[in-house]
Parts: structure tokens; sequence; C-alpha cells
């Protein structure tokens, strides 16, 4: 088999020996053009697996190239060699299309992994939807369009944001990426940014050295730096603390993390994807988000649709969703009468998915037949002016009930909010902890 191809595009003799030499030594076939124009004369008349370009040419910038390589050669990855600090240029040519960027002076070892990343998307099928399969179920144009984001997104090492009602599938969202990216191969590491208490989360995201702080018996390796090779998801990043903002930036901007009572920087190789129910702009408008973080993380957004506007995809998310709580319960999974359908489809799901699979586990539950109908379904109503939830006409009855639904609503939000860490729900919720197991328990939540 022929060697993969990678196309440099630099005036600077020397740069362009140094990244030949290296790329010769990790087996692959460099070429050399150095300026805009004959780039595009070599990529419309031969094959490439990569493109290197520095941001000034003769001709033009790196920039040029970028777009141009997006409309014409979009199979390309292209990554970008800037100035070193400049990263107002490194996320305008991530916006772009750039697969990523590499800074002076050259890291050759970040060069090297850098490279070989891109270069699996030449050799795997790494960007075809069949991925997707089943986890990602609904035929509507609003899951289509996400399908062919993903597909694109996962092409890039650019940090996407991703943006979503409570219940939508956003972490599924941000693994898909994963693995349908040239980092399927490496670890995939879910952080819930609200579920850290404060005093801990530098150590957990950025490791500790022995004795650094009372308690640090050993050293120990930060999340940041258990993703190396793979995707870091930071869920829930509008909870970062300011403090914590400003050190995830150094990473992003130095690609290097330092560990608590460590004097040196350690590089890491991340992606990082992120995640928010709240509206981030928002937030830095009132100062609780940082602009310079914001822009950073929001190289590109991507928005998950929510349930109510996909109806369309009810009945086939039902039906995967009573399928799957069959096999778990070890039971025959029931049929979805008509008139339960009707009832489903005609709700607008404050809760998305994780709601539909709720209400549907219930269903089961008490259904006393094979079948879940519309008496086995309980729905709330929701008020179409944004209000607190009301009970259901058919269920309504004494301020207790309706107080206590209000209640058990805020708490499993409180609880979906930390993935279910019952001692910084309570913290979320403003109670103790042993008030909010009383009120589970209550409440009859588990």
């Amino acid at each position: 088999m022929s060697k993969p191809a990678v196309l440099i595009v630099d005036d600077e003799p020397d740069l362009c020996e140094l990244l030949s030499m290296t790329l010769q030594r990790m087996e692959l076939s460099p070429r050399t053009a150095t300026n805009v124009a004959a780039a595009q004369r070599m990529l419309k008349t031969e094959e490439f697996d990569l493109c290197l370009t520095d941001m000034q040419l003769p001709d033009g910038n790196g920039l040029e190239l970028v777009e141009w390589i997006q409309q014409y050669c979009p199979n390309v990855p292209v990554a970008v060699i800037t100035a070193h600090g400049n990263m107002e240029t490194a996320v305008r040519a991530l916006k772009l299309g750039a697969y990523d960027f590499v800074s002076k002076p050259l890291d050759l070892a970040g060069l090297r992994k850098l490279v070989a990343t891109a270069i699996k998307l030449s050799e795997s099928n790494a960007g075809e939807t069949g991925v997707f399969g089943p986890r990602l179920l609904g035929t509507s144009q609003a899951m289509q369009h996400m399908r062919e984001m993903i597909a694109r997104v996962a092409r890039s090492q650019a940090p996407v944001h991703i943006c979503g009602e409570s219940g939508t599938g956003k972490e599924l969202v941000a693994k898909l990426i994963h693995e349908s990216g040239p980092r399927h191969d490496g670890p995939f590491v879910p952080v819930n940014c609200g579920a850290i208490p404060n005093e801990l989360m530098e150590s957990e995201l950025f490791g500790h050295k022995r004795g650094s702080f009372t308690g640090a018996v050993s050293d120990k390796k930060g999340l940041i730096q258990s993703a190396e090779g793979g995707t870091l998801f930071l869920d829930e990043i509008a909870d970062l603390p300011l403090h914590m903002q400003v050190k995830l930036l150094r990473v992003i901007q130095e690609k290097a993390v330092r560990p608590v009572g460590e004097q040196l920087e350690v590089a890491v190789d991340v992606r990082i994807l992120s995640a928010t129910h709240r509206n981030l702009s928002q937030l830095v408008a009132e100062g609780k988000f940082r602009e310079d973080l914001f822009y950073r993380v929001n190289v590109i957004e991507l928005r998950v649709p929510s349930l109510r506007d996909r109806p369309e995809d009810v009945p086939e998310l039902a039906e995967a969703i009573l399928r799957r709580l069959g096999r778990r319960m070890k039971i025959t999974p029931p049929m979805l009468a008509k008139d339960a359908l009707a009832s489903l489809e005609a709700y607008t799901f404050p809760g998305n998915v994780r709601e539909l699979e709720n209400i549907l586990e219930r269903a089961i539950t008490l259904s006393t037949s094979g079948e879940v109908r519309a008496a086995d379904i309980e729905l709330r109503s929701v008020s179409t002016a944004g209000t607190s939830p009301t009970p259901n006409a058919a269920n309504a009855g004494a301020l207790g009930d309706h107080l206590e639904d209000i209640e058990r609503e805020a708490i499993l939000k409180a609880l979906e909010q930390t993935r279910y860490n019952k001692t910084a729900a309570a913290k979320v919720l403003g109670m103790s902890f042993r008030a909010l197991r009383y009120r589970i328990k209550k409440l009859g939540i588990e």
C-alpha cells in the first residue's frame, strides 16, 4: 500500500525540511508547496490525506486555503501553523473548518500526535453514519440534520459546545462525536461540572502531587489527563466557578495542565466538548461566565432539538424504549395501544426523551396486561405561559397533591443536574442531605 500523503504549505525552507523529516520518520509521504496557488493546483490533481499550512504565505494566508479546501476538497483535513499565542487566528481557522492547529515554535511530539490522529480520518470509516444505528433514533428533519452535523464536527478537533434542554440527550451526542471521529480508540471522559464540590474541583480536573495538601497521600492523575488521546466532555460547564474557568482557558490555549503542587505543566492531547442547558451568552452578559472562555469552547455550537420539536419521532422512540425496558425487566416488551400513542404524540414533553423514558417505565409498572394503554400513562399538564406545572386534569385534587408534584419535579431536576449525586443535589436545593433523603422516600422517587 502507498504511504499516506501530506501536503506542507510554507515558504520557509527550513520549516519545510523539518516537517518533511518528521513526516518521513512517521512513514508518511510529504509534498511541499510554497504558496496558496501552488497548493490549490496540487490538491486538484493529487490525493492527500492531510494538509499542513502556515498562516503567512506570499500570495495569501492559511485561512483562505482552509476555506478553499472546505469547498473543493472537504475530505482532506487541514491543520494550520500559527504564531505563538495567536489564539484568535487559531479559533478563526477552526470556525472555517480547520481540523486543528499547532503553534510555533513547533512541538514535534504534539505535531506527531496531531498528524497521526488526522491520518486516521482517511484510514477509517469514522465519518459514516452507521455508528449512530439504534442509538440516535428519529427520522425527522431535525434528527437528520443532527446526524449530518455530528458527522461534520467529528472530522475536526475544534471545541464543540452542545446546547439544549435537559433530557434531550446532549451526552449521547457528545459520545457520538467522539466515536465518529479519529479519537474513537481513545477514552471518552465525561465530567459533570455541577457535581464536583468547589474545594475538590482543581484536584479532580488537574490532578495533584503527593503532599500538596492535607489528604494528598499519593500522586493522582486528573480527569483531563485521563482523557489523553481521547475526548473530555464537560457537562453543565456553566456551573464551573470563575477561578476554574481561568484555569480551563489556559488548558485550551496551551494544551497543557499543571497538577496541584507541581511546578511544571504537563502537555495534554485531548479534544474538549462541553454542554449545558443554560444560556451561556446570557451568563456572559451577567458576568457569570468568562467571555474569553465562551469563545474558546463555543467554536462550533450544536443545538440538540427538543422532543416537542420532532413529535413524529415519538412512536419510534417509544417502541425502542419499551423494548429496552422489557430486556432490563426480563419481561416481554408490552405493545403501545393506539390511545396511549395518541396521548404521547399530543404531549409537549418538557423533560424531553428522559421524561418519555420515565413515563413509559411507570406505565409498564401500572399496566396489568401486555399492552400499555392511555389509562396507564400519567402525563402532567404544562402551562403555555411558562409557569409552574399543574397537575393533569384527570388527577387534579387537593392542593397538597399539587405541591408534591412541584416538589417532586424540583428534586428530580436537581438529581438529574448532579448525575444523581444526592449530596450535590441537596446543596443545589438548599437543604440537608438527611432532609433530601426523607423527601425522596416520602415522594416515592426511588
